[in-house]
């Protein structure tokens, strides 16, 4: 559904130099799929979702939603092609003069749909987003989370096919994220649409997503299922799906983190553990992800023993590193 290919984004910089904000990204997600976007400020996520919507041309590479590319498209194919999509904001940006609805009933005046199509579908909407009766009421009146839900239904006005979000819980509390991912997912299963997440935050992906990317420095860094990428222990993605707070040894001992993944059974790996001379485990955590039983332990042992202790834990099948 949503297909880059060698997808590149270059912008002139100071005394003749080039700054290169995307540099050859090939991504596939396949229809009704959730896939993430992560990674640092300056990796190239806003610039990769400005490409997306046509809103900045690539340099090269191309932007094909469900098989049709972006570029070099006529203005009202490009039109038509940008209504596919539907855009979810960080910071809603609702028209504060404007009712729930009105805000709903926009895209679809500009499309110039009918006050009764607008009306009704209006009202479809706004039950489906669990916002039916609240369409008199202004941005002012509304909760964060109920803005957003109201942002969620004028990104579904005009029924795309791709649903872009940009960092859409990230002004919201805990419960309320939980509840915006919940209908996210939930308009994913309705609808059939394939979702894009930018975000920060890896809570999002462990909870919505069934992929994710990292972007690092323009390029990708790491993609791949949520199965795959928790069981890639040693990788980045690994470590911030399933994480550990940071805690250093005492002297004359050493961290050792123990990653496992469901071909690996845990009653297996905790009595591994539990055998090692002298241990202490100082954190840990055991969860399933994507439908996958996936584990990260951090062990403490002596110094003098711990290259024995990680050869006893490796032979059992676990990811075994030193943490310095």
């Amino acid at each position: 559904m949503i297909s880059l290919t060698g997808l590149r984004k270059v912008y002139p910089g100071r005394g003749g130099q080039q700054v290169v904000a995307l540099d050859g990204i090939d991504l596939d997600v396949p229809r009704g799929g959730v896939h993430g976007i992560v990674g640092e400020s300056g990796a190239g996520k806003s610039t990769l979702i400005r490409c997306l919507t046509a809103l900045e041309q690539p340099t090269s590479g191309t932007v094909a939603i469900d098989g049709v590319a972006l570029s070099g498209l006529g203005e009202r194919e490009l039109r038509r092609q940008r209504r596919r999509i539907g855009m979810v904001f960080q910071h809603v940006n609702l028209l504060d003069g404007r009712t729930a609805a009105q805000n709903v009933a926009y895209p679809l005046r500009v499309a110039g749909a009918s006050r009764g199509e607008r009306a009704e579908r209006v009202r479809e909407l706004l039950d489906l987003v669990g916002l039916a009766g609240r369409g008199d009421a202004y941005p002012s009146q509304l909760s964060g989370g109920q803005k957003q839900r109201v942002g969620i239904a004028r990104a579904l006005a005009a029924e795309p096919a791709v649903l872009l979000c940009d960092e859409p819980t990230s002004a919201l509390d805990s419960d309320t994220t939980r509840q915006i991912l919940g209908l996210i997912r939930d308009v994913r299963d309705r609808l059939g649409l394939t979702v894009l997440i930018i975000t920060h935050e890896m809570g999002v992906v462990r909870e919505v997503c069934d992929s994710v990317t990292l972007l690092d420095r323009g390029r990708v860094a790491q993609s791949g299922s949520i199965a795959e990428v928790a069981g890639d222990h040693g990788s980045r993605l690994a470590r911030a799906l399933v994480s550990l707070p940071p805690e250093p040894a005492a002297a004359g001992r050493v961290t050792l983190e123990v990653s496992f993944a469901g071909e690996v059974p845990t009653g297996r790996v905790l009595a591994a553990v539990a055998a090692v001379e002298d241990v202490d485990v100082s954190s840990g955590t055991i969860e399933t992800l994507a439908g996958r039983r996936v584990g990260r332990l951090r062990v403490v042992v002596p110094s003098a023993t711990a290259a024995d202790a990680a050869a006893r834990l490796r032979a059992v099948g676990v990811h075994v590193e030193e943490v310095a």
